[in-house]
Order: structure tokens, then sequence, then C-alpha cells
């Protein structure tokens, strides 16, 4: 098996987990009598409000990208697409594990979908990019468009937040904390992001050819 069989192998193993996670969260909530929202379809849309979800999305679409046709996808759009679903879904886990494990008791579905999209596929992300790449897609316009997302999705939860109350995350419950604690917390999260954005760069430059799946 070549390096390139087994890179998409890889990704393709990857769509497949987070999209397992994504369809069990969404059960999960639909049979719930949990939560800010009390009735479906509200409940059930408000999961993909979630950066975790959205994350995972971004990661595993990426990856299916990659899975069936490697070689094809080399646009701007792309690989800035690709490295928000890595750097996203590694600042999911590193966010979840030190910030909000523990904050819930859970069992059954509920258990499995959280280590699914917090645990499993944030590992599967970052070492499917350091491993099979592709390498030499990141440079600094790609770092500099990557940020736009975040922004955004940091943009459209204050906004929304201010007409339904509601906030996925403690660290951004603007009616808890007020905004001048919710836009410091933003900012750290931020300098977590552009960190590993800038490292992800470096390591891109420093490693292998322009793509892993030469044979």
């Amino acid at each position: 098996m070549t390096k390139s069989d087994a890179g998409r192998i890889w990704f393709a193993v990857t769509a497949l987990v987070v999209a397992v996670g994504i369809v069990v969260q969404l059960f999960v909530t639909a049979g719930s009598t949990e939560g800010y929202f009390p009735d479906n379809p509200d409940r059930v849309f408000n999961v993909f409000a979630y950066f975790t979800i959205q994350s995972n999305l971004l990661l595993g679409g990426t990856c299916l990208l990659l899975a069936l046709d490697p070689g094809r996808w080399q646009s701007m759009l792309f690989r800035t697409l690709r490295l928000n679903g890595v750097l996203c879904i590694a600042v999911t886990g590193i966010v979840y594990h030190l910030v909000l494990a523990g904050t819930d008791t859970l069992s059954g579905g509920a258990a499995f979908s959280n280590l699914v999209l917090h645990t499993i596929t944030p590992l599967l992300g970052v070492l499917g990019w350091l491993i099979f790449g592709p390498r030499r897609q990141t440079d600094r316009r790609v770092v500099g468009w990557s940020i736009v997302y975040p922004l955004l999705w940091l943009a459209f939860t204050l906004i929304r937040g201010e007409g339904t109350g509601f906030y996925p995350y403690p660290f951004v419950n603007v009616t808890e904390h007020g905004y001048g604690t919710v836009l410091l917390n933003c900012l750290l999260v931020a300098l977590l992001f552009l960190a590993l954005a800038f490292g992800a760069a470096l390591l891109d430059r420093r490693m292998g050819s322009k793509t892993t799946f030469d044979r």
C-alpha cells in the first residue's frame, strides 16, 4: 500500500467518524427533554450553533474531499477550509479538555458522541494533517483567511445570543459574565488559534514535499 492509499483511507475513516459522532448527537438531542430550546426542530437545529459541531463538519467535509480525490483540491478556498478544519478541531479538543470537561455528567449516546466529537476527531484530524498533509498548502494568506471563520462564528454567537438568550458555552455567556469578560475569554482562544495557525504554517514549510500523496 502506498502512502497515498493510506492517506485516503485515513481521511475516509476520519470523515466517517465525524459523521457517526454528529448523527448520534442529533439523535440524542432529538430525544432529550433537556436543553435551552424545549421543542424540536429548534432543539436539533441548535446543535449546529456549537463550535464543536461546526469544527467537526469542516474537518469531515475536507477529509471526505481528500479521500475522494486528493490531487484535485488546490484552490485558496479549499486550503483555507482545510486549515480551518484542522485548527478548529484542535482548538475544540484543547478548550474542551482544559476548560469544559467535567462540567456535564453524560451517559449512553451522549457520552459516546461527546468522546467522538471532543477527543477522537481532534486526534484523527491533527494526526492526519501531520502524517498525510497535504503539504505546502499553508502560507500567510491562508493563515489570514483562516481567521475569518472563527470571527464570523463569534459574531453570529453574540448577535444570536442577544436575541435568544442562548450561548453555547459558559465562556461566551454574556448574560452571566458580561461583554468584557467574554471578549477577554475569546481573545485568549484567538491567541491559541493564531499560535496554532502560525505553527502549522511553519511546520508545513519544513515537512516533506509539496504533497505527501506522491507515490
